[in-house]
């Protein structure tokens, strides 16, 4: 199970870490409280509680680059990321369509040399495959996978990342974890995350 990426830095998609259950509480508006917005490098805490809510996979990129020791603060990613078309904002700019996987991909391979691949159709238990070619794998998970022991509606719509797994486990970071034990190397069985995984993410290697 060891693997070079169990030392990855952890971040939260928030700036600061404990909004998760308030968000989840109140929605976004929340995040107008959070005392640490202006490190995310929003020009306004409007800016940030309306990011905030839609960067997991920022927050994930962000995780990887810190493992090389190359840190940003996450609205840069998140602006640069938009310009490729990684996300769209609407016309009013009120709301934000994101994470896209293919411009994210060329994205990340532009700015920072790395390794990215789109991967479908990949069963829970070839994560750890995947793992021994790339060493991080961005996953679509539901949210609700900070709580494994509840039964989720629906596979997806959050990412979390990956950075190591077995036939029998796999161990990840969630940007939305509501608690420590959530948020850094998570790890769950391959059946109770299965019931999360939406069989598809980023493969991301050096």
């Amino acid at each position: 199970m060891d693997s070079p990426a169990q030392s990855t830095p952890y971040f939260s998609q928030w700036e600061t870490p404990e909004m998760t259950l308030p968000v989840l509480a109140e929605g976004p508006t929340a995040l107008l409280r959070d005392p640490l917005w202006a490190s995310s490098g929003a020009t306004t805490v409007e800016e940030y509680a309306l990011w905030a809510n839609n960067i997991c996979g920022i927050a994930c990129l962000k995780m990887i680059l810190a493992s090389r020791g190359r840190a940003y603060p996450t609205m840069e990613l998140a602006r640069a990321c938009t310009a490729h078309g990684g996300y769209v904002v609407s016309q009013d700019g009120g709301s934000i369509k994101g994470l896209i996987y293919a411009p994210f991909v060329e994205y990340v391979r532009e700015a920072f040399g790395l390794k990215a691949e789109v991967i479908t159709q990949l069963p829970t238990a070839g994560i750890a495959d995947l793992l021994l070619r790339h060493p991080f794998f961005i996953a679509s998970v539901n949210s609700g996978i900070r709580w494994p022991d509840r039964e989720p509606p629906s596979k997806g719509g959050h990412l979390v990342l990956v950075t190591a797994a077995t036939r029998g486990t796999v161990r990840f970071h969630n940007p939305s974890g509501h608690t420590r034990e959530t948020q850094e190397n998570v790890t769950l069985s391959v059946n109770d995350f299965d019931r999360f995984f939406a069989n598809r993410g980023i493969a991301i290697g050096f």
